[in-house]
């Protein structure tokens, strides 16, 4: 896994082989943050990170200059990953939360211009992130969540659904 873009662009992050988290593919993630940047000044945002996994999404925002960014991951081994990363790389807006995604988000009191998931493809409850994280005051006005899904799950007919942007097999769905 390499860092696309920013102040660590080029840097690469060794992922062990016993990892069970799928990082964002980098050309998916160079393309997201093209997206992202041309609404979005990163320096003066809120990022949220949801099923970070190994925290890719997250390193290329901090590498862009986000100052707050939470990432929220069930996965001790995920979240000591991150921790260690976050400190190998000096980012200090980086703050892992060890946490259900489906428990944390009902109890989180913040708000972000930008929330990102990614959770697992095959999720049974996949279909159901949409309305629980847009149901909750969690986006700033003119925010933006984005779902990272593959293409056998579909967002369209949602209200708050505007785009959908593929990459191979991955798939973002945006939303407001």
């Amino acid at each position: 896994m390499r860092i696309v873009g920013g102040t660590h662009r080029g840097r690469k992050i060794d992922v062990s082989r016993g990892f069970d988290s799928r990082p964002t593919t980098d050309f998916a993630r160079e393309a997201l943050f093209n997206i992202l940047a041309n609404h979005f000044d990163f320096e003066d945002i809120r990022v949220l990170d949801l099923f970070s996994g190994t925290g890719s999404i997250s390193f290329e925002f901090a590498s862009r200059g986000c100052a707050e960014i939470d990432l929220v991951d069930s996965n001790p081994r995920a979240v000591q990953f991150i921790e260690k990363v976050a400190k190998d790389l000096n980012l200090k807006g980086i703050h892992p939360v060890r946490m259900d995604v489906f428990r944390f988000i009902p109890v989180c009191k913040k708000q972000y211009n930008i929330i990102f998931a990614d959770p697992p493809y095959d999720l049974k409850d996949i279909g159901e992130i949409p309305g629980l994280v847009l149901s909750r005051p969690l986006l700033l006005p003119g925010g933006w969540f984005v779902l990272e899904h593959g293409k056998a799950h579909h967002f369209k007919n949602l209200p708050q659904f505007f785009d959908e942007r593929h990459y191979g097999s991955v798939h973002f769905s945006f939303f407001h």
